[in-house]
């Protein structure tokens, strides 16, 4: 998902071709999925990323159109237009790994799921928390990562339904896989947390 407008970073470029240790998001989030199970990369773009839509055609990554009315609506758009399951990820999740996205697929086996990490865990790095998609899981207060699958399951919900999930701010029990790792936990939303995911770089 690379087509919103960033306007809490404030950068000189789109959000997603904004450099985290010398590359641009975009590029570390492909070279990881690349790199992983996963076996098609759709970029889903949008009228407010011009930039990044041309960037995603010279890294010969398919390209998904989108309205640029929000996440959510950019969300369900792709996921109109794809078959499922479908793993998605936000572009400002610099430190994705490889086996981030395989071991989310493996435990979600072809059912929905929600990687999410503790509020607690990003407060202490320090990093930015969207206190919009905050909520309580198990007691604890817990807020997605930007990784997530829709499974097949989520081919039979209605629309308003199957947004809904697929956004991450209203998940059941069930759905969200936890995890505790510093890289899932920064997502580059301010200025500030580009030096927190440089200082983690490898």
């Amino acid at each position: 998902m690379c087509g919103g407008l960033g306007t809490r970073l404030d950068a000189s470029v789109e959000k997603p071709l904004v450099e985290v240790c010398g590359r641009p998001m975009f590029d570390r989030v492909v070279d990881a999925l690349r790199q992983s199970r996963i076996d098609q990369i759709h970029a889903v773009v949008s009228p407010h990323t011009p930039d990044t839509r041309a960037h995603a055609k010279m890294r010969d990554i398919a390209v998904i159109d989108a309205p640029g009315e929000g996440y959510v609506a950019d969300l369900g758009f792709a996921l109109e237009r794809v078959s499922r399951p479908v793993l998605t990820v936000v572009s400002d999740l610099p430190l994705l790994e490889p086996s981030h996205v395989n071991d989310l697929i493996d435990d979600a086996a072809g059912a929905t799921r929600t990687a999410c990490v503790p509020v607690s865990l990003k407060r202490s790095l320090g990093a930015s928390v969207d206190d919009l998609v905050v909520f309580e899981h198990r007691g604890r207060e817990v807020c997605p990562t930007g990784l997530g699958i829709v499974g097949a399951e989520a081919a039979d919900r209605t629309d308003s339904e199957e947004r809904t999930d697929s956004t991450n701010t209203a998940t059941s029990d069930s759905t969200v896989y936890l995890t505790a790792d510093p890289k899932l936990a920064l997502n580059v939303n301010r200025q500030t947390d580009i030096a927190l995911a440089e200082d983690r770089c490898e």
